[in-house]
């Protein structure tokens, strides 16, 4: 057998299954490899066997077993940093939002959870040697949130043309928990088209909390939550995009002391976050951000401001991160 180094290539995928692989964006070996006979049968009718084979022959192609620990260190040195336009919060985040890794941050309302979306979503089109990724924003709303107005203040502080910005901002409303996982689904199409390098969900668990109610449902919810969060994690990795991701949170009954402040999403979600943040209202426009998971960093906070122009640092706190 020839070498396979495409889907077209796959034993098994004939004309109108490669058409159906292609429109539900499974186009290359990586996509197929890191899915499951269930998802291939689903999309395009292959049956479980067929599904199975094709998966096993895109992980061989792709040398999908154990290697060496200095290869994965290799690939993390491809991994960008995006600056968040504040010392404070790009040292807290130890230089700023990951590539190839999900970014959550939760709050209160009024925490500014949304407008670290707006900021993030201008930054990111900065070039490189300005602390951006060059790229362009894919938005997805789940709450009717979105204000380009904020987006222009923003894009005018950093010397970007406001016009310029919201057009590679890619926006969606999503109206459901299962549109908002399709939306995502149907951004593998875009990634590379559009050179996309960060994916914001805002909120990532707004229909999940409403949608299912009670204990009865909770399974449900964390295995669709979990397959959600699969999905973002394989664009994160394929396209080495930044994933960032707020969300809403609920008061503990059983913490006595302390704040009694959590995430949703459990642990389902606590586990794919590789970096958690926690913000907080305070005074005017202060705001705070603790570090509050982190693979590799420790856990502390900063205090930040948010303008007209976004997120700035103030000057009354900044000789915390000298």
């Amino acid at each position: 057998m020839s070498e396979i180094t495409s889907v077209e290539q796959l034993p098994g995928v004939g004309a109108v299954s490669l058409k159906k692989l292609y429109e539900n964006g499974y186009r290359t070996l990586e996509s197929v490899a890191v899915s499951s006979p269930d998802e291939l049968n689903e999309v395009a009718g292959l049956g479980e066997g067929t599904a199975t084979k094709i998966i096993k022959v895109a992980r061989d192609a792709l040398n999908m077993g154990f290697e060496e620990a200095s290869k994965i260190m290799e690939r993390r040195k491809t991994i960008e940093k995006l600056t968040t336009g504040s010392l404070a919060l790009d040292g807290l985040l130890g230089g700023g939002v990951e590539t190839q890794s999900i970014t959550e941050v939760y709050g209160k309302m009024a925490s500014s959870k949304t407008q670290w979306a707006y900021q993030l979503s201008v930054m990111a089109q900065l070039p490189k040697k300005r602390g951006g990724l060059d790229g362009t924003v894919l938005y997805i709303d789940s709450e009717n949130s979105f204000r380009p107005e904020r987006v222009v203040k923003i894009a005018e502080k950093h010397g970007l043309d406001p016009k310029k910005v919201l057009k590679n901002i890619y926006f969606a409303r999503a109206y459901n928990s299962d549109h908002q996982m399709l939306l995502i689904q149907k951004a593998k199409d875009m990634m590379k088209e559009k050179n996309i390098r960060l994916v914001i969900v805002d909120s990532l668990t707004s229909y999940f909390r409403s949608e299912f109610v009670g204990r009865g449902t909770l399974s449900e919810r964390q295995q669709k939550l979990n397959k959600h969060l699969s999905d973002l994690q394989k664009l994160a990795e394929f396209y080495n995009a930044a994933i960032f991701v707020t969300n809403q949170v609920m008061s503990r009954p059983d913490i006595l002391f302390g704040d009694p402040t959590a995430p949703i999403g459990g642990n389902i979600l606590g586990h794919a976050s590789k970096t958690r943040l926690y913000l907080r209202k305070s005074k005017g426009d202060i705001r705070i951000a603790k570090l509050v998971d982190s693979p590799y960093l420790p856990e502390r906070e900063v205090i930040y401001k948010i303008t007209e122009n976004g997120i700035e640092d103030d000057p009354k706190f900044i000789k915390q991160t000298e």
